[in-house]
């Protein structure tokens, strides 16, 4: 292992482009900026996927579950451990998601039927709502994942009613309203899951049924609570006035219920409801498109695979095409700001992406995983038909056969036109996406599901440093490795961060505050932030300010730690962890890098302060230690990641225990066409204003001048095409 000196630089040739057409989130001068650009009708290559296309990939995934169905149809019994819910949950959550994609197949087929989805998901309907029958469906009043399913179901015989509620009998009918409102007045968990009972009534009471108005209402006046701004909801709070849950479930469930709970209930909609509902879609697809990557640029010699590469980050990845919903819904409510074209090529190249990177198995089935199959993924409610909420992802197929999105010229996406620079403040989110070799590179510093005035544990999809869309966290680890900034005790444990505590967000540049803490249980990690608090046992320590200034492929990662004693008036540090034992010092610190999924176990590089890898395709991972008495080395894993049977981690780690008021700080590269020594050349960091308050030791955290860290501390960093950066590092 090797060691870094006093400062350390790190830079390559090449571009390092600025902001483009993603502006700040929430700044008019950037959204006017995004608005302002005009359609890019020259395209690199076109996927050249049509509506047949994805007429045809749905047909083959509806095809292959047919099999495991019972001889009613009621119940799938996909391969796969069973959930909490139990076999029949199971069966019935691997029919509704099915039946969902069903129902969007059938939505504009007009009389073609030719694999009689219609007739065989209608005998699974009739069956699994009849009291009689040996296959019922668990009754909505006690099942509350069932409750989900049934408002999959409730969109989908809204889409395909001429084919199979008109075609219902009497009875079957009957029963199914009868089990459909189960759902009323139940008590429902404060998150999405409350517009499964709203989706399910909005239904009922397009057919006549049962409804209560309290539970729609429920569901309105919540969804306002939990609209963070700017487009972006949460799903749910961590804790009350905490609206912290953000990843996918914006898109796929907080934005998507609550329109297709207006189009479903049409004229007995609230006034004014779809129209508030749609201006907040468009908001929000003005961001989420340039949070999917691409492959090379053209004159780039960046990682293969191409273009649709959705960021990795969040919970039920395993969802995959899901992601597509709200850029559908955006076109079918007249509520996108991007063009057909863009449309077209941006939802078509996610599809493609998946399909060609084996998320199919085969026997035609979708198992939990990203790309393939990956067993860590899976989540306490994940049966084997979980998977199959990617069926929100062909809600496209409701647009008919000759709307512009099927038809027109594809257009790039802004990643593969340019380089992208933007920030979220209201998420804690810095985003920055190189045109060269088409990544995207999320830096978090906020909304990670972490309640604010409690120690969890680091979720890997949440409580990371970073996340990208060419490389993966680490998953069943016994504690945080990648992207990770925390604290080594003695015995060589490292210390949890969540909740980050947002301290500012801008442009090129975040950071937050932490308490660092450390699990007790020696177990992994849970990969659902639900559980992240749940019967854990800590050991509370010092404080770390951490900060990430971004720029092109480069990033450097900041880290101060002042001791537990240090006076917090940040919102939701007061007591933090104060009824948890104090771990003792002395602490060093470790910087974990991008972790690089790899197919094939690779030979990890170190010369110099410079740790690094890289895959065969050119994608590589850079740690170089800038400040601080670092060595440097690579983590190699198998099975924790998954974009391949192996993954390497290069990090950084202090030689010595840390000092408390001092700046600690290593460059972080994740590139297709920078590694190494190269991507550590011709960069300056200078820290002004730092001084340093104790000299490390066991005693330091008790010492009178812990305290005495002074105010007007600078960071200057000065990257190798000319930028200067400086960011003001708060105590």
């Amino acid at each position: 292992m090797a060691r870094s000196g006093e400062a350390r630089g790190a830079a390559a040739a090449g571009s390092a482009g600025t902001a483009g057409t993603a502006g700040t989130a929430g700044t008019a001068a950037n959204d006017a900026r995004r608005a302002a650009t005009p359609p890019d009708r020259t395209c690199p290559p076109a996927i050249g996927w049509t509506r047949a296309d994805w007429e045809r990939l749905a047909d083959r995934a509806l095809a292959a579950v047919r099999p495991y169905a019972t001889p009613d149809h009621a119940l799938i019994h996909l391969p796969g451990p069973e959930s909490r819910a139990g076999r029949r949950g199971d069966g019935l959550q691997a029919f509704a998601r099915t039946f969902l994609l069903a129902g969007f197949r059938l939505a504009r087929g007009g009389e073609r039927d030719p694999d009689g989805l219609a007739e065989w998901y209608a005998a699974g309907l009739a069956s699994g709502t009849d009291p009689d029958s040996a296959q019922r469906w668990p009754e909505l009043e006690r099942c509350a994942r069932a409750r989900v399913e049934c408002a999959l179901m409730a969109i989908a015989l809204h889409e395909c009613r001429p084919w199979i509620w008109d075609r219902l009998g009497e009875r079957a009918r009957g029963n199914l309203v009868r089990w459909m409102s189960g759902a009323l007045g139940t008590e429902s968990p404060e998150d999405n899951r409350t517009w499964s009972r709203a989706v399910t009534q909005a239904f009922l009471r397009s057919v006549g049924g049962p409804w209560r108005r309290e539970d729609i209402e429920h569901a309105l006046a919540r969804t306002e609570e939990w609209y963070v701004g700017d487009g972006w909801y949460s799903d749910g709070e961590s804790a009350p006035g905490e609206p912290r849950c953000v990843d996918y479930y914006t898109g796929w469930a907080m934005h998507f219920y609550p329109l297709w709970y207006c189009r479903i209930s049409g004229d007995a909609a609230e006034p004014g409801l779809l129209e508030r509902y749609r201006e907040r879609l468009r908001r929000y697809l003005l961001d989420a498109q340039h949070l999917i990557g691409a492959g090379a640029g053209p004159g780039g010699r960046g990682p293969v695979g191409g273009v649709g590469r959705p960021l990795i980050h969040g919970r039920s990845l395993s969802y995959r095409f899901a992601m597509l919903a709200p850029f559908w819904a955006g076109v079918l409510f007249d509520a996108t700001p991007l063009t057909p074209g863009r449309t077209r090529r941006l939802t078509s190249s996610v599809a493609n992406h998946f399909a060609a990177s084996g998320c199919f198995d085969e026997s035609g089935l979708l198992p939990v995983g990203w790309h393939r199959a990956f067993e860590p993924l899976r989540e306490q409610d994940s049966g084997g038909g979980a998977p199959y909420w990617a069926g929100k992802g062909f809600a496209g197929l409701v647009l008919p056969a000759e709307h512009p999105v099927w038809t027109a010229a594809e257009e790039a996406l802004p990643i593969e036109r340019h380089d992208i620079s933007f920030a979220l403040p209201k998420l804690g989110w810095t985003v920055s996406g190189t045109k060269q070799d088409g990544i995207v590179r999320v830096a978090q510093h906020g909304a990670d599901h972490a309640a604010g005035g409690r120690f969890g544990v680091d979720v890997p999809g949440c409580g990371r440093h970073a996340y990208a869309t060419h490389v993966a966290p680490e998953y069943g680890s016994l504690e945080p490795v990648d992207s990770h900034i925390g604290l080594v005790t003695a015995d060589g444990r490292i210390s949890h961060r969540s909740p980050a505590l947002t301290v500012a967000v801008g442009v090129g540049r975040a950071l937050s505050r932490h308490r660092a803490h450390w699990w007790r249980d020696r177990r992994p990690i849970p990969n659902d932030p639900r559980q992240q608090h749940a019967d854990h046992l800590f050991e509370a320590g010092p404080w770390l300010t951490t900060a990430s200034l971004l720029h092109g492929p480069w990033e450097v990662r900041l880290a101060r730690a002042e001791p537990a004693t240090a006076s917090r008036a940040d919102p939701g540090s007061a007591g933090l962890g104060d009824q948890w034992p104090t771990a003792d010092g002395p602490f060093k610190l470790r910087f974990g890098g991008w972790a690089l999924g790899l197919d094939a176990i690779a030979r990890p590089h170190v010369a110099g302060p410079v740790a690094w890898a890289v895959r065969p395709d050119g994608l590589g991972t850079t740690v170089a230690g800038l400040r601080g008495d670092l060595f440097s080395g690579c983590l190699i894993s198998q099975g924790t990641n998954p974009l391949g049977r192996y993954s390497a981690i290069p990090q950084a780690e202090t030689v010595r225990p840390i000092e408390y008021g001092r700046i600690y700080a290593v460059l972080v590269v994740l590139s297709g066409t920078l590694a190494g020594p190269r991507a550590a050349h011709g960069f300056s960091l200078e820290v002004h204003g730092e001084d340093r308050a104790v000299a490390h030791g066991p005693d330091a955290a008790h010492g009178p001048e812990a305290d005495e860290v002074s105010d007007g501390v600078r960071v200057i960093v000065q990257w190798p095409d000319g930028h200067r950066d400086e960011l003001p590092f708060p105590t």
